[in-house]
């Protein structure tokens, strides 16, 4: 195949999206330049601390910053955090007790929020053995219904609704920061005490606006995806209202501990770093997205979001239509990478996932989405995920690959 004609062709049909992107892109610069100009951060912040980390002020303005970017009143930032899951469910278990009722809107959570939440399988120590109550709202034409989440929240006044920003697993199309809006206008005018959370792992900087701006009470997200910038080397974060975060805060440390300790003697740096970069490496991730879908849009295979669909995350999908052509994609994506580029990836089971997940991810930072990785489970209708990617030239060389290695498969097959 014809991979420089592939990739002008591809080029001719991104031009306008991109240009969409950088614009996003030079507004959130600026959003967390004057972040960081208002909280005065300095050099001498970047230092750890040990033991209980009291007066730890590295810790407290990275807290501040992540709260005047996302509009916050108050935020929790911490190495602490082993992945976005482990943010979202702290908060989940802060704020929900036995008898409560917490209410997915979006359909089915996410794979590991599933194991977290405990009514799909049986997990120990879920929300569902703590007693808390759990109902989604099914989707209606692949996409979140008005109608019945109004009738649900009416219906049970649960204390807690919880809104998945990204796809997950699915192939429906992620939310815009409109829609976060009007799911919330929905709550609010039905049950205003309900607690409105946004799982925003995988949107950070892809639109204008954080899901606070939209009225969401608190939201939660991972430092190994955008907000980290490709640097961070582990983390999460939550932000919102200052008695929810701070409920959130007891529930990581100790009750009446909360926020006030928590040291990191390796320092802070990557953060600061990491999440100054985060508007520039979402972009360049997405723009990775963008360039993916009009590869193999042209190459005859589904896709979704489409080439010129305005993009709201990271994930790109690419139906590939079996399991052949799903390991022959992240063979190809994994040879042009820059780490363990000599590995084949196989279909194997993970911790949190009910069917056999292949995946590659030659990262510097295990298991960091926000670089070029793809994944997906072994099963109908054969969907690859594709997100990350924190340099846009890399993202063109592997995709190309990728699709080099299905076509080359493809011929092979034909002659066997």
């Amino acid at each position: 195949m014809d991979l420089e004609a592939l990739r002008k062709k591809a080029m001719s049909t991104c031009a306008a999206q991109f240009e969409r992107i950088d614009t996003i892109c030079l507004h959130n610069t600026e959003k967390v330049l004057q972040a960081y100009k208002e909280a005065q951060i300095s050099a001498y912040q970047f230092a750890g601390t040990s033991g209980y980390g009291y007066s730890d002020l590295g810790r407290e303005k990275l807290d501040e910053v992540f709260a005047r970017v996302f509009k916050a009143e108050k935020a929790l930032v911490r190495p602490h955090f082993v992945s976005g899951t482990h943010a979202l469910a702290t908060v989940l278990c802060a704020l929900l007790n036995t008898g409560d009722l917490l209410i997915s809107l979006v359909g089915a959570p996410y794979d590991t929020m599933q194991g977290v939440i405990g009514y799909a399988r049986y997990t120990p120590h879920s929300l569902k053995e703590k007693g808390v109550q759990y109902e989604e709202v099914p989707l209606k034409e692949n996409t979140y219904d008005l109608d019945g989440i109004r009738q649900a929240v009416a219906a049970g006044k649960p204390k807690v609704v919880l809104i998945q920003r990204s796809r997950g697993y699915s192939s429906r199309p992620s939310l815009k920061i409109a829609d976060i809006r009007a799911i919330i206008e929905t709550v609010r005018a039905v049950s205003p005490q309900t607690i409105c959370f946004v799982d925003n792992c995988y949107g950070e900087f892809a639109a204008e606006e954080e899901p606070i701006e939209a009225g969401a009470d608190i939201i939660a997200g991972s430092l190994i995806k955008n907000a980290g910038g490709g640097i961070a080397p582990t983390g999460g974060y939550i932000a919102g209202r200052e008695d929810l975060v701070q409920a959130a805060a007891d529930y990581l440390t100790a009750p009446g501990l909360g926020d006030e300790l928590g040291s990191y003697a390796a320092g802070y740096r990557l953060f600061f770093q990491g999440f100054f970069m985060a508007p520039h490496v979402t972009a360049q991730a997405i723009k990775g997205a963008v360039f993916a879908a009009a590869v193999f849009s042209e190459l005859g295979f589904a896709v979704s979001p489409q080439p010129q669909d305005l993009r709201y995350d990271l994930i790109q999908t690419i139906y590939l239509n079996s399991e052949r052509n799903m390991c022959r994609f992240c063979e190809g994506l994994q040879s042009f990478s820059p780490v363990d580029a000599h590995v084949t990836p196989i279909p194997g089971d993970m911790p949190g996932y009910a069917d056999k997940i292949i995946m590659a991810a030659g990262d510097f930072v295990q298991g960091s989405s926000i670089e070029l990785s793809a994944d997906g489970p072994i099963r109908e209708p054969y969907m690859i995920y594709l997100q990350g990617g924190i340099v846009f030239e890399h993202n063109v060389l592997a995709v190309l690959q990728a699709a080099k290695y299905i076509c080359d498969s493809e011929e092979g097959a034909a002659h066997d």
